[in-house]
């Protein structure tokens, strides 16, 4: 992890945390396009999905941006930043209900016909 990735993903973590986002100097291009990227992610029921190679060349091109592979690997890896704040068994926010992530109920065969018909 070169020094450039290290700091952006520290300025993520402050920022998911609840701080003022400073990503370090000659960061920039990278921090806007990583918000970009994510602002734009699908999610799942359990959460945010990760930012496919595919969704960030498409950025890349269509922006005109000329990066390189290892501020690819600073984008993905500022994403797992994001991902893991967010991951399954994390104490929901003051305000949000958490919802578990696996039933209680065991599977019966009126369950099933019930959720599936």
């Amino acid at each position: 992890m070169n020094k450039l990735q290290r700091l952006l993903c520290a300025a993520l973590r402050d920022h998911l945390a609840g701080g003022k986002p400073r990503p370090p100097e000659g960061g920039a291009p990278l921090w806007d396009a990583f918000l970009r990227l994510s602002a734009a992610r699908s999610y799942h029921q359990f959460g945010p999905n990760p930012i496919s190679y595919t969704e960030i060349e498409a950025y890349i091109r269509l922006m005109n941006l000329p990066l390189q592979p290892h501020h690819v690997l600073i984008i993905r890896a500022m994403d797992a930043v994001f991902l893991e704040h967010f991951a399954p068994g994390k104490r929901a926010p003051d305000g949000m209900k958490a919802i578990p992530h696996r039933s209680t109920q065991a599977l019966s065969p009126a369950l099933f016909d019930a959720a599936l018909g």
